[in-house]
């Protein structure tokens, strides 16, 4: 028997659940699939959404012929065998390639198809998990149009399923499941947008239980069958960018609640040091000198989070991210540095003055090294007017101060030792 996920697997538009921003009425992929004039295409998104069954529903609107690959274990032999077959009685209409897991090709694989697809004798339909401007060769991209397929919602997972069960009752049981709304809606929701997991993991939740004659899917079937949430992290794809992004982004914004929640799928990826080296940045970048403290104290919580380890590292770190998230915020620092680097880049910034310069050495004086230096502990207050910036940028002004308390107490004490 098929699987169940293949066996429902929808032939048509209508039954497909979710992408109503490519696929609902009067949308660019849904016109382009009813017009049958294929062009060359990229589905981009997570795994369950649909990319494979859009794939096969165009397929059948066309007359070209069809191959499938999947470019995990496809090779460089698998697209010769392809490319042989054109210009044959079998391919005269042409030849529609769908490639699965385009991102699993190198380069030179990606370009022996460059040609063909250029000439429109292969109309290319690939399909990634990943972001095809990181892991597409830039060529082919320039040709395809990109289509982004969402994560579902529960809503669209618990509409799959409910078809599913349908299809099952009609065409492989002829009998019906007795199922609680609560059990479905609870496989929907812990399978994180993944209509093909929430599938697999009805398909064994019926299946395990169907010969029991007073077999209901409940709750506690369902959860037997749902051990954990389809939560995935690879570190070198789009996911591990944007959790770490919105991370920064939520303590940045002040947001603990939204900050604690991306920890802990940082958390569950068991990605310590990117969550360690984050932090201190954020204590910088973000807080910087509204509590100049901060860096300090989240010093000491990633020290401690990295001698513990998981899971124990896990109440440092969640400690540190609400101080932060709590925390008056202030980018000056890193806007001075920037400022000062920039100038240093890109324009002539001058000779350093004289007097400023090493004189520790037998025949400065004689150079003019640090002979009009005034040594402001010489001074009242510690303090004595000098020049420090060199002649080219003696008034430019790199520092602002932020508006907060612990920076407006520094800027009033510069001001009145200045004055």
């Amino acid at each position: 028997m098929k699987p169940l996920a293949d066996l429902v697997r929808p032939t048509n538009l209508e039954d497909v659940v979710g992408q109503q921003h490519i696929l609902g009425q009067g949308k660019l992929l849904s016109k382009i699939i009813k017009s049958s004039h294929v062009t060359n295409m990229i589905f981009y998104g997570p795994p369950g959404t649909g990319k494979t069954t859009v794939a096969n529903i165009i397929a059948k609107t066309t007359d070209k012929k069809l191959y499938k690959l999947n470019a995990t274990d496809a090779s460089l032999k698998d697209i010769k065998n392809i490319i042989n077959d054109l210009g044959t009685l079998l391919t005269n209409k042409g030849v529609l390639l769908y490639l699965d897991e385009i991102q699993n090709f190198n380069k030179k694989q990606q370009q022996s198809l460059l040609k063909y697809i250029e000439n429109g004798d292969i109309t290319l339909i690939s399909s990634t998990t990943e972001n095809p401007y990181f892991t597409i060769f830039h060529a082919i991209l320039s040709r395809s149009t990109i289509f982004e397929f969402k994560k579902l919602t529960n809503v669209d997972v618990y509409k799959g399923l409910i078809r599913a069960i349908e299809i099952v009752e009609n065409k492989v049981l002829n009998k019906n499941i007795d199922y609680d709304d609560d059990a479905i809606k609870y496989i929907a929701n812990i399978s994180n947008g993944d209509l093909r997991r929430a599938l697999n993991d009805l398909e064994i939740a019926i299946y395990s239980n169907i010969r029991n004659e007073a077999f209901k899917l409940d709750i506690n079937i369902a959860k037997e069958c749902t051990q954990s949430t389809g939560f995935s992290f690879d570190k070198f794809s789009d996911s591990y960018y944007d959790t770490l992004s919105a991370f920064q982004k939520s303590i940045r914004g002040s947001d603990v609640d939204a900050a604690i929640h991306y920890l802990a799928r940082l958390v569950q990826a068991g990605d310590l040091k990117s969550i360690c080296r984050r932090l201190l940045v954020i204590a910088s970048e973000d807080i910087g000198l509204a509590y100049p403290n901060a860096i300090t104290i989240v010093n000491s919580l990633v020290e401690a989070s990295l001698k513990l380890g998981f899971p124990e590292a896990r109440i440092p770190l969640a400690q540190a991210v609400i101080l932060l998230a709590s925390s008056p915020k202030s980018n000056s620092a890193i806007k001075a540095i920037d400022k000062a680097l920039s100038d240093i880049k890109t324009s002539n910034f001058g000779d350093i003055p004289n007097h400023l310069k090493d004189a520790h050495y037998k025949g400065a004086s004689k150079l003019n090294r640090g002979t009009e230096y005034l040594y402001p502990h010489n001074y009242a207050n510690n303090y004595v007017k000098q020049q420090y910036l060199p002649d080219e940028i003696v008034n430019k002004k790199y520092y602002e101060a932020g508006n907060n308390s612990t920076e407006k107490k520094f800027k009033d004490f510069l001001s009145k030792l200045k004055s």
